[in-house]
């Protein structure tokens, strides 16, 4: 069992939250990864849940807010980095072996471009 430790990022390197996720498999997709740390925040009441959208008095639909978490992937809302790889694709297999510091880099766009 790998144990990651997650930390939310600004694009400037500012950290914003850090907490640890234990994985069962040492090798897992960058996708598999995400919708792992979706779940894991849609289950919990007592965090700001970055990449979920929070939903007053409501269950959240982890399933719905991964796909929400993985288009921002694909569109560039936020990057992925694994120590300091940048992940370019969410099937990409990850090695979690070394228990890894990730990051989940949130990218803000430009007014205008």
């Amino acid at each position: 069992m790998a144990t990651v430790t997650l930390q939310d990022e600004t694009a400037t390197g500012r950290a914003l939250a850090t907490t640890s996720l234990e994985v069962l498999p040492a090798m897992l997709t960058a996708r598999e990864l995400v919708r792992l740390r979706v779940r894991e925040e849609a289950a919990r009441t007592d965090v700001g849940m970055p990449l979920v959208a929070a939903h007053e008095g409501r269950p959240v639909d982890w399933e719905r807010q991964a796909e929400v978490a993985e288009a921002a992937f694909d569109r560039n809302g936020f990057v992925l980095l694994v120590g300091d790889r940048q992940i370019e694709s969410l099937d990409e297999v990850l090695d979690l072996s070394d228990d890894p510091v990730i990051s989940f880099v949130r990218l803000i766009a430009l007014v205008g471009g």
